[in-house]
């Protein structure tokens, strides 16, 4: 793994490395993560890059192979993963408040940008044939394609796993329904138990990610997990409150996608459009979400605050409706983090269960697979015509072979967008 480059805001003063005799407290914890938010550009695997320069590397929180292992089960979980380690980096450093600080202070920037982004386009008129959106639509064809292609070559390298991506892709496309993509999953875990062959388990007992979560704290989680997933859409359908259903839907979709990042698009797509907002906010949404630096998921806090114009729209959304998403899509991460800590040596050497965690990542290359043809090809390209299918293709180019960065590209495209479509 490539180490990404200092940034204005590491000092390398600020921590002394090689003191590991106290805990440290909330305020490093958020200054840290601040710092991380403000300049973590690149998406998920980006983020753990510089996450084991910022901790393992520079300030020696934890071994190599603790990482290594704390990587791996935020891997096994649903949610955004880079967000999970950064979450349990806090929890181990400065306790639960640490948690709280480090996922505060990571997605705190990101948020920011895309709310006030939100606001922008909500008094910017009609912008449906705006040139520039028509640009941030052609970079999502881009930014999806390379990460579907990126995810191929590391979840789907052998014939059964790509054989099962490819299932889960004629699945959901021939059986559209916003349910599909959860069954998806599911179908592609028990391919995994069933078909694969284990990996081997990870890094010995004594270099294990170790932090204390007592038991009482970690079945309560599960159990608000579970009980949050099962009774949110009963409150929803009960209540008939379009906020009930939008925290029905949020949650919904952090708690169901692996692996974070851009694989939550589907899920998100078919919760919120035309229901919160329509197809071209969408994606224009989307294609600002690749110029900010943080996670992905707070591209939540744009849906949210624009949450108003769609069919069964927010009233007043804003910023309530900004904060009710961005809470509700990482309230799931957080709660498994809690549950699956104290039980995480025992399930990291079940082969059965590594099995279907192969079944489930590969499932989701294929998810994405379909959410690259529709919405984002159909929307982004097919309904622009050709000038946005060169936009997106030299936009992939500059992706995939110029590694010029996502936001970089997003920015870009933007601004060809606005001067040529």
């Amino acid at each position: 793994m490539t180490h990404p480059p200092q940034t204005p805001f590491d000092d390398a003063d600020d921590v002394d490395p090689s003191d590991k005799r106290h805990p440290g407290t909330v305020v490093e914890v958020f200054l840290v993560f601040l710092r991380l938010g403000l300049t973590s550009f690149g998406g998920p695997v980006a983020h753990l890059a510089y996450f084991r320069e910022a901790f393992v590397t520079r300030r020696r929180w934890l071994t190599e192979k603790a990482y290594a292992d704390l990587v791996a089960l935020c891997q096994f979980l649903p949610g955004p993963a880079s967000s999970q380690v950064g979450m349990a980096l806090g929890l181990q450093r400065a306790g639960y408040a640490g948690m709280a600080a480090a996922w505060f202070a990571f997605t705190l920037p990101s948020v920011l940008l895309l709310v006030a982004f939100a606001f922008w386009v909500q008094n910017a008129g009609d912008l449906a044939e705006a040139g520039w959106i028509q640009g941030l639509k052609a970079a999502a064809v881009a930014v999806v394609a390379h990460a579907v292609i990126g995810m191929a070559r590391a979840l789907t390298p052998d014939a059964p796993r790509a054989s099962i991506a490819a299932g889960a892709m004629v699945f959901v496309l021939l059986v559209p329904h916003p349910f599909i993509q959860v069954a998806a999953i599911l179908a592609a875990g028990l391919a995994g138990a069933l078909w694969l062959r284990a990996p081997e388990s990870g890094p010995g007992h004594q270099d294990a990610f170790t932090v204390r979560v007592s038991r009482r704290v970690s079945v309560t989680a599960l159990i608000l997990f579970i009980g949050l997933l099962l009774g949110l859409p009963l409150l929803a359908g009960l209540s008939g409150s379009a906020w009930a259903s939008a925290l029905d839907s949020f949650y919904r979709a952090g708690a169901l996608v692996f692996g974070g990042g851009h694989v939550v698009l589907p899920l998100l797509q078919s919760e919120t459009v035309p229901q919160l907002v329509d197809a071209e906010v969408f994606l224009a949404g989307y294609g600002a979400a690749q110029a900010v630096p943080g996670p992905l998921f707070t591209f939540a806090g744009f849906l949210g605050a624009s949450g108003g114009a769609g069919v069964s729209g927010l009233a007043g959304a804003g910023l309530a409706g900004a904060g009710l998403a961005v809470a509700a899509i990482f309230l799931p991460a957080a709660l498994l983090v809690l549950a699956a800590v104290p039980f995480w040596e025992r399930l990291r050497s079940n082969a059965r269960a590594r099995r279907v965690l192969l079944g489930v990542n590969a499932g989701v290359v294929g998810i994405l697979a379909a959410a690259l043809y529709t919405p984002v090809f159909t929307v982004g390209v097919l309904e622009v015509g050709t000038p946005a299918l060169v936009l997106a293709v030299l936009a992939f180019v500059a992706l995939n072979s110029w590694r010029a960065p996502a936001w970089a590209v997003v920015i870009a495209a933007g601004l060809l967008g606005w001067a040529v479509l």
